[in-house]
This record gives structure tokens, sequence and C-alpha cells, in this order.
């Protein structure tokens, strides 16, 4: 963009100044673009403090509560018995060629 300086006249000024506002307004317009986007970026994710009520935060972590991890090595041999995977397999290795 020509500096004023370099511009003689009102016409000249003129120009400078609509060449400075359009840039001004271009500059707002992708501030509320960006501003917009991040809005809707923020929505998509699930925040419990935002998205649930206090109920269902302690629903939720009622649920957390009754989950466990089970360590009987019976039923480790239920599913071992069950498993319709091939014992005689070789053993996967990732990035390994056969």
């Amino acid at each position: 963009m020509p500096e004023p300086a370099e511009m003689s006249g009102p016409e000249n000024e003129e120009e400078y100044n609509r060449q400075v506002e359009e840039e001004l307004l271009e500059q707002e317009f992708l501030e509320r673009c960006f501003q917009e986007m991040l809005e809707e970026e923020d929505q998509d994710w699930f925040i419990p403090s935002r998205d649930l009520n206090n109920q269902g935060v302690g629903q939720l972590q009622q649920q957390l509560n009754g989950l466990s991890v089970s360590d009987h090595h019976s039923n480790l041999e239920e599913v071992a018995r069950k498993s319709i995977l091939n014992p005689e397999a070789k053993e996967f290795v990732p990035g390994k060629k056969y």
C-alpha cells in the first residue's frame, strides 16, 4: 500500500483512506470469523462442568464407581476356553512380515 506522502492531491488521499478502511474492515471480518470458529469448536467438545447439570455429574460418578476390573483367573480360563482364536498361531508383532 502506498504511503500518504507518496500520494499527492485530495483524490489520492481519499483513495489511501479507502484502502486503509477496507483493510481494517477485512481484518475485523477475519477476527470475527476466527472467533466464531473457536466458539463452534468449543461446542464440539464434551465438558462435564458445562454440559452436565449437578445431578448428571453425580449420576456419572455413581456409574464410574460401579465399574470394577476383574482379576479372577477362573474368568480368564473361561474366556480362553470359549475363544475361537488359533492357539497355535504365531505371536503378532507390529511391523514384522510373516
